[in-house]
């Protein structure tokens, strides 16, 4: 199955997912409905003030009795999310995103859950069956700094990878240039994982981006902050596609 990928003329073309960052659940309602004519998926960003210094809407409950045809990533920005993940697996959501780098004591390669020298650990296989269980998909978010190789051990359990392309917590951040050497490592080491590229991403760059082999592109600002939101989206598609034929 090709994950976060539109086909036009036998050609895949990068799909664009807004990202909605909120204080609370009216905002998000709102921003989907702005977005919801022009796209398939949004990415709702939840974030709870540890892991990353910004607090979000962060209600998987609310989700419940939502009605939108938009298919749902939750990009979780939050500590141990181990410890949440199962709340957020409810219908509209098609897919989890979990940060490498809050996950405490997760290993690729253990089974049952084994001690650490800061208490238990928990096995990344236990997450994955958890989401497998309720249809959902999974993926693993890497920080700007953080190397590709950590996710050799983990590759084959998860659908796709999430590369940040700023520091997690603000939206409206300079995209930082060494992201797209860094989708071209992440492509060379492990060529059929789907890669989503997330942060300062505009009509600039978003480009340079498609070249450089991402297949999803998660943008906020370059969409929510102008006046006209589908004469936005219009154009950041026909840079897309413009790409994707080079």
């Amino acid at each position: 199955m090709k994950i976060g990928l539109l086909i036009i003329e036998n050609l895949f073309v990068p799909e664009i997912i807004p990202t909605i960052i909120a204080k609370d659940f009216d905002e998000v309602k709102r921003k989907m409905i702005l977005v919801e004519p022009f796209v398939k998926t949004v990415q709702l960003d939840v974030m709870d003030g540890i892991f990353v210094p910004n607090i979000t809407w962060q209600n998987p409950e609310d989700l419940n009795d939502l009605q939108t045809n938009l298919e749902l990533e939750v990009h979780l920005m939050v500590e141990k999310p181990q410890l949440v993940l199962n709340k957020w697996l409810v219908s509209p959501v098609k897919r989890i995103i979990l940060h490498w780098e809050a996950m405490e004591n997760i290993h690729a390669h253990e089974l049952v859950p084994y001690q650490t020298s800061t208490g238990m650990g928990f096995p990344f296989v236990n997450l994955v069956d958890e989401v497998r269980k309720k249809g959902k998909q999974i993926g693993i978010a890497l920080n700007p700094g953080k190397p590709i190789d950590v996710l050799e051990y983990f590759i084959t359990e998860i659908d796709m990878v999430l590369l940040m392309s700023v520091e997690p917590g603000f939206g409206g951040q300079e995209f930082k240039k060494e992201t797209l050497g860094r989708i071209a490592h992440l492509r060379e080491k492990f060529p059929s994982v789907k890669i989503e590229v997330d942060g300062g991403i505009n009509q600039n760059n978003i480009g340079d981006l498609v070249k450089a082999g991402a297949d999803m592109l998660a943008v906020g600002t370059a969409i929510f902050d102008e006046a006209d939101i589908k004469t936005a989206i219009e154009n950041l598609k026909s840079i897309i596609n413009e790409a994707a034929q080079e």
